[in-house]
């Protein structure tokens, strides 16, 4: 039977490995995030969904590697360029705006990163930015087409 309150479902350790995250800004607990996000949805700075999962390798446990789910396709993003990306902006100054991915440098992936990295409060990034990668759309004003 479902426990709804099972402390064990991802969902149930998002929460804790997000404050895991911010408090201990170490590899390992990055690494709990990603496996606790897994098959969430996500949204790059352009606004694109995707989602991942951890690949398996043939003992069943994870190997380390990000195969995100794009709309059509599907691409392996390798843990070491997470890493990167997460030991880049540590090195930056808490509070700093990153305004897009490139700023993180120029990993493989990035684009699928940042959000992440975003996500789990490690970094801040523009309000406009924040929006996209949330799944919202600012509906700019169109100019009417009618005729009267």
């Amino acid at each position: 039977m479902c426990d709804p309150q099972n402390q064990s479902s991802p969902a149930a350790q998002q929460p804790m490995a997000v404050e895991r995250l911010q408090r201990t800004r170490t590899e390992d607990a990055l690494w709990q995030a990603v496996v606790a996000f897994q098959g969430e949805a996500f949204y790059t700075i352009s606004g694109l969904p995707f989602s991942y999962t951890l690949k398996r390798g043939r003992s069943g446990d994870y190997n380390r590697e990000l195969l995100v789910s794009r709309r059509r396709e599907s691409k392996t993003l390798a843990w070491s360029s997470v890493v990167l990306a997460f030991q880049n902006a540590l090195q930056m100054e808490r509070g700093t705006v990153i305004g897009r991915p490139k700023e993180l440098g120029d990993i493989r992936g990035i684009s699928y990163i940042y959000p992440l990295l975003y996500r789990w409060g490690v970094i801040q990034v523009p309000e406009m930015a924040a929006e996209k990668m949330a799944g919202i759309e600012k509906e700019t004003e169109k100019p009417c087409a009618c005729t009267f």
